[in-house]
């Protein structure tokens, strides 16, 4: 049973025109976007300059001048009584290491006052804590999923701060802000646990901060305690940072935080415009693993069951009409799909052709207007009466722009 995309297409294209809000991001992704350079460390010993290598042996002949009565560790990986098997020390100490440019004297300081803030903030047993914060998880920041290089996503989304009363009650005094640092540490202490620390392995997630709606005034306090403590605790930990639903006044907001980020730091930044945010994900992430509200598939509790439903993807062209055709269903088959298309602003439609030629074709959805708002996919199910194929039909003629898109499909077979 196959499903292919069949295209067709007018003979004219259309002419582009800019906007000024897209120049604008243009620039701002130009100031931003060393991303699509960024080579993350394999943290194999073999891959290390000469000069490199000199420094991750002198920072552990530094460390092994630490009180044997003390030992150091980190994320439960001991640095200081090393084994010259354990591999994950090498890479835990390439990550301070890079963070300071090799400079020994320095990430040695980073590590002693990173170690020192672990046991006053108590770091290796906040994941086990219940902080209060229920009606904050899945929402505001939470792990879900993988990319396509198999590095965790964090998810990170203020919104929903712009209510006055949410805000109060979780920023409301010095308190309440502690609280909420120490939550936001334990979701990035879970994403942590789930890195491997060896070289070549997966050491390091994926951060996507959605910008939509965020009262950036009344969270820049928030904003700049928490880039601190990542920046000062977590080296080398994320890989890339997505920054989505990026609005006209992020140059602002990038102004105020890029004091507090290293160079590094900014050379790991990546800048969705504004109604581009699924095709962005989808160059790091496959649909199946991305939430329904940036244009994807994955639904809350759809990965707690095991690995999802790979989904197919592929690209409608401005002005092009696309159909999926679903081959070889049986009489008594149940088929049920799910479509996405990154900023939709088109026509949906589908019908069920059976194989018979007498036989009429069967309109199971009609054609409607799926507007660039909508924040879920498709989802549908058909009993087929006689064997036949599904044509879901995507119609982007009244668009100029590209669009990503993804689907897939179950079929239950009849019972006998």
């Amino acid at each position: 049973m196959e499903a292919s995309p069949s295209p067709q297409q007018p003979n004219t294209k259309p002419t582009t025109k800019r906007s000024l809000m897209a120049s604008l991001m243009d620039a701002a992704t130009t100031t931003l976007g060393r991303s699509s350079s960024f080579k993350e460390d394999t943290y194999h010993l073999s891959s290390l300059k000469p000069a490199e290598a000199k420094a991750l042996q002198d920072f552990k002949s530094l460390l092994s001048s630490h009180p044997s009565d003390k030992p150091l560790s980190m994320w439960g990986i001991p640095l200081t009584q090393l084994d010259s098997t354990d591999e994950r020390a090498d890479v835990v100490l390439l990550k301070f290491l890079r963070a300071r440019d090799f400079n020994v004297r320095d990430a040695h300081q980073m590590l002693t006052k990173c170690a020192a803030w672990r046991a006053e903030f108590g770091a290796d047993s906040v994941v086990d804590e219940e902080l209060g914060f229920k009606e904050l998880e899945g929402v505001v920041a939470y792990m879900h999923g993988w990319d396509r290089a198999g590095h965790p996503v964090c998810y990170n989304a203020y919104g929903v701060f712009k209510d006055k009363g949410m805000y109060e009650r979780v920023f409301g005094d010095g308190d309440k802000m502690d609280r909420f640092l120490r939550w936001r540490v334990q979701v990035m202490e879970r994403g942590v646990k789930m890195l491997q620390f060896r070289p070549g392995g997966i050491n390091s997630i994926i951060q996507v901060t959605d910008l939509k709606d965020m009262p950036k005034r009344e969270l820049r306090s928030a904003s700049k305690q928490i880039l601190n403590l990542f920046q000062d605790n977590y080296p080398e930990m994320v890989a890339r940072k997505v920054f989505v639903n990026v609005p006209w006044y992020f140059s602002v907001f990038y102004a105020m935080i890029s004091p507090f980020l290293t160079e590094r730091t900014k050379s790991k930044f990546v800048i969705a415009r504004e109604g581009n945010v699924a095709e962005t994900l989808y160059k790091y992430t496959r649909p199946e693993f991305v939430p329904v509200q940036y244009g994807c598939l994955s639904r809350p509790g759809d990965l707690e069951s095991g690995p999802p439903k790979p989904a197919s993807e592929f690209t409608i062209k401005g002005a092009e009409k696309v159909f999926l055709e679903i081959d070889g269903i049986e009489a008594g088959a149940t088929i049920t799909w799910d479509l996405v298309v990154g900023g939709w602003d088109l026509e949906y439609g589908a019908e069920y052709v059976p194989l018979s030629e007498q036989s009429y074709t069967l309109s199971v959805e009609k054609p409607r207007k799926i507007p660039a708002t909508a924040d879920e996919p498709i989802h549908n199910s058909f009993t087929a009466r006689e064997t036949g194929k599904m044509v879901l039909s995507i119609d982007n003629s009244a668009s100029r722009k590209r669009k990503v898109a993804a689907y897939r499909y179950f079929v239950r077979k009849p019972s006998m």
